[in-house]
């Protein structure tokens, strides 16, 4: 990802108000921040809890914090004073769109909620992200990643045997800001060929994380007059122990097993009535799995994975983070890259996913300090010097 001086991409000249904290609002607004928008991060007077969440910091920042905000502007607002929500609305009159990921009602009580920002602005688009959507039994319980990969079923298919297990990764909020995110710009998009109307988008992470992991766990379920049950589908997705560690992969389809027999040297496989087809190989996954086991262990890591490569079969490396950092394929791609900041600092990010032959992503400002581009946002919005002093005094701003 290419480091220039101000944003370029296909979203450039769209403003986006974000009045989101944590992970699934960042993570939908840094994506179309990336790709060219003007985000401006408003936040309380305490800022974002994301920036001091963990205890690896730079400068009172967690990087945390650091991996989701690039690209934004940060301006501090207290929207408990009533001077604060009527700057708040003011902003959304000039916003393409506006982003929160409050608990259903809370902005309605603050005065920023989508009707009210629609009569205002019959442009915008107002997109929501909540846990259970804006109605419902769950709709005013608090959600957390945890409490949604427990909801979902998707704890015990972790554990197996050994019981419900969680992701050690917020899979739940990151999924819902990535759903957020290509659900706003189809908005924009169909704000363009409407004419000009804007809209409401509700996300809720329930069911952004169900579409995003669910579907495997569905297929078992898909045709209502079947008996119900998961199939074998999901045992195929597993790693597997070698003489020094462990490699991941599988061979579903013939040529990949055949591939994978020539790796190991066991041929006579292919003669197996037990192994021959995949419906076969499915009836004897257990057996088949045993010999296999058996089989890996004569090889190293390196050695499997370059001879499954070799004939066809898809097998990689399992890597801890070092690792992955250093892999030659990460690497070639640019995947983590380094900026410097004016005080000599490097700062390590991940690259926008999507690559574009023109109008490309770029990294052009670090995550803001909290309320670092107030006066400037204000200013633009033609308010007077002589007015943000006011406001700041009267504890409006900081």
């Amino acid at each position: 990802m290419q480091t220039a001086s101000s944003a370029t991409g296909p979203c450039l000249g769209y403003r986006v108000l974000d009045f989101t904290t944590m992970v699934s609002g960042p993570v939908c607004t840094q994506y179309l921040a990336d790709l060219g928008a003007d985000v401006v991060k408003v936040e309380a007077p305490g800022g974002d809890p994301s920036r001091i969440t963990g205890s690896l910091q730079r400068k009172g920042v967690d990087g945390f914090f650091v991996q989701l905000n690039r690209n934004k502007r940060s301006i501090v607002i207290d929207l408990r004073k009533p001077e604060g929500r009527e700057l708040a609305r003011s902003l959304a009159r000039a916003a393409d769109v506006v982003v929160e990921n409050f608990r259903p009602g809370v902005a309605e009580r603050l005065g920023i909620g989508y009707e009210e920002l629609r009569a205002l602005n019959p442009r915008l688009i107002y997109v929501a992200i909540s846990g259970f959507g804006p109605d419902g039994p769950y709709a005013r319980h608090p959600a957390y990643d945890h409490i949604l990969q427990g909801l979902t079923g998707m704890m015990p298919a972790q554990g197996g045997e050994a019981g419900p297990r969680m992701f050690q990764s917020v899979v739940v909020d990151k999924a819902s800001g990535l759903a957020a995110g290509s659900a706003t710009l189809a908005a924009l998009l169909g704000r363009e060929r409407s004419g000009g109307e804007g809209q409401r988008i509700d996300v809720p992470m329930l069911d952004a994380y169900a579409a995003y992991m669910l579907p495997e766990s569905l297929a078992g379920r898909s045709f209502p007059e079947r008996s119900p049950g998961e199939g074998k589908t999901n045992q195929i997705f597993r790693t597997w122990q070698t003489r020094d560690g462990h490699i991941v992969g599988i061979a579903v389809q013939d040529s990949q097993f055949e591939g994978l027999c020539r790796a190991i040297e066991r041929e006579d496989l292919l003669e197996d009535p037990r192994f021959s087809g995949i419906a076969a190989r499915f009836q004897n996954l257990g057996e088949m799995y045993a010999i296999l086991e058996q089989e890996f262990m004569k090889w190293s890591s390196a050695e499997l994975v370059e001879r499954a490569r070799r004939f066809g079969a898809p097998f990689g490396p399992v890597h801890d983070f070092e690792a992955f950092l250093g892999d030659p394929q990460t690497l070639h791609n640019g995947t983590v890259f380094e900026v410097e900041d004016a005080d000599g600092d490097r700062t390590r990010y991940l690259r926008h996913a999507a690559r574009f032959s023109r109008d490309a992503p770029v990294f052009h400002r670090p995550p803001p300090a909290l309320g670092e581009h107030g006066d400037e946002v204000l200013l633009e919005a033609g308010l007077a010097e002589a007015e943000i002093a006011s406001l700041r005094e009267a504890g409006v701003l900081r």
